[in-house]
């Protein structure tokens, strides 16, 4: 008779030691539906003759895009309205202040192939390399950053053939 109530002794203070679950994943992403807004076109856009100036700005859409102030990466989501498939999209995004002040301006190349319609999330280093910024949108940090918002612009992008 002792033996059981060791036994029972021990299931129960197992049972007490059990905590609950650690809940791991972001809870309620703000971003995932809003539209990365375009770089307004210029006067310059529309009087050049580069192969830039011809690119159609409406062969894909950017939304959900993310950067907390600690991370060594922006994430998006990147969607092909083309009738054919795309790779490699290179984009200009341009960083401001919610007033509308220019912090950055550059070009990168997204390492994505996709079909039309599909859409995919995608990574690219920040420019942010000291970790001093936010996206406006997403969840504010606890200690000093500045908010900032995003626009870009599609400058190229590659037709993969085969596959």
């Amino acid at each position: 008779m002792n033996h059981k109530y060791v036994i029972l002794l021990l299931t129960l203070l197992m049972a007490t030691m059990v905590t609950a679950r650690t809940k791991t994943t972001q809870a309620g992403l703000r971003t995932a539906h809003i539209l990365v807004e375009p770089i307004p076109a210029t006067v310059a856009d529309s009087t050049a003759t580069s192969a830039t100036a011809s690119v159609d700005q409406n062969l894909i859409t950017l939304r959900g895009f993310n950067k907390r102030k600690g991370d060594a990466r922006e994430s998006f989501l990147i969607t092909n309205n083309a009738s054919h498939r795309i790779s490699n999209p290179r984009i200009t995004l341009r960083y401001s202040t919610l007033d509308g002040g220019m912090i950055h301006e550059r070009t990168v190349t997204v390492p994505i192939a996709l079909n039309p319609g599909e859409t995919r999330m995608a990574e690219v280093k920040t420019f942010d390399v000291q970790h001093t910024f936010y996206y406006y949108a997403g969840p504010a940090p606890r200690k000093n950053a500045t908010p900032f918002k995003v626009a870009f612009r599609l400058v190229g992008y590659d037709i993969p053939v085969g596959l």
